[in-house]
């Protein structure tokens, strides 16, 4: 009778390291990079120079983040409707608090995000 808590220990920490070597692998090949809020750019920036010395345009699939490399391209989900958009991180921003990426227009129009202005997302590195 002495053997049987171990036995049910053993097979309850063997269980809960079992559940946390699978939570770790999945971290460390897990691309998402963050989840919080996106907004999208003004209309009074459309032409401006963005931070890789590009225009900004308002019809093309671009976004700021504030540390992503520049280049680095993004899909970003909406994650109360599951709409999706690659976008490819062309500025820094956005500068208000709480947000995590500012997206064009037109990537905000295909999230489905134009009447809202904000909207909660997870932001996934594709390259």
């Amino acid at each position: 009778m002495g053997a049987r808590p171990r036995t049910r220990y053993a097979c309850l920490l063997a269980g809960l390291l079992l559940a946390l070597s699978a939570t770790i692998a999945h971290a460390e090949t897990s691309d998402t990079i963050e989840e919080g809020i996106a907004s999208y750019y003004s209309d009074r920036f459309q032409g401006a120079t963005t931070a890789s010395g590009e225009p900004f345009d308002q019809q093309a699939l671009t976004a700021a983040h504030p540390s992503l490399p520049l280049g680095t391209e993004v899909l970003v989900t909406r994650a109360d409707t599951g709409q999706e958009v690659k976008v490819l991180i062309n500025d820094r921003g956005p500068f208000i608090e709480g947000r995590i990426i500012d997206l064009s227009k037109q990537a905000a129009r295909e999230l489905g995000m134009l009447r809202r202005g904000t909207v909660p997302v997870q932001v996934t590195a594709i390259n």
